[in-house]
């Protein structure tokens, strides 16, 4: 049983989270998915530390929680360490790190393309 004081505490904690999210998807590689470019991503592999649109978001559930970590960025609780991740990492830096040995060749898939290509492979690949 939680008191009011707790209850408190982990509301304003949520609140502060909440602004550090908004914050950082105001920041420009930020406005849009990791992996499709799709604008305006609402959700976050944190463990990966990238914002990502909904549609991807399904496709990192997919892969296991041992892959990506995936939370909504409005409809979650996050955890200090969760923004942790996200504040230490995000798209910019994700991108360098986990895209550093791409083919020159490479098209990232996009989300007005139907039928919405397979990315999976990507991730196995």
């Amino acid at each position: 049983m939680t008191t009011r004081s707790e209850r408190e505490k982990a509301q304003k904690l949520n609140e502060q989270h909440q602004a550090i999210l908004s914050k950082m998807l105001r920041e420009e590689d930020n406005k849009y998915c990791a992996d499709c470019e799709a604008k305006g991503p609402r959700w976050a592999s944190w463990n990966l530390g990238v914002f990502i649109c909904i549609r991807c978001a399904g496709i990192h559930r997919n892969l296991g929680v041992h892959i990506s970590r995936v939370k909504s960025v409005n409809l979650d609780q996050w955890t200090p360490e969760q923004i942790q991740s996200v504040q230490d990492m995000g798209n910019t830096k994700a991108r360098a790190l986990y895209e550093a040995h791409l083919p020159d060749n490479f098209r990232r898939p996009q989300t007005d393309q139907y039928p919405f290509p397979s990315v999976e492979w990507a991730f196995y690949s």
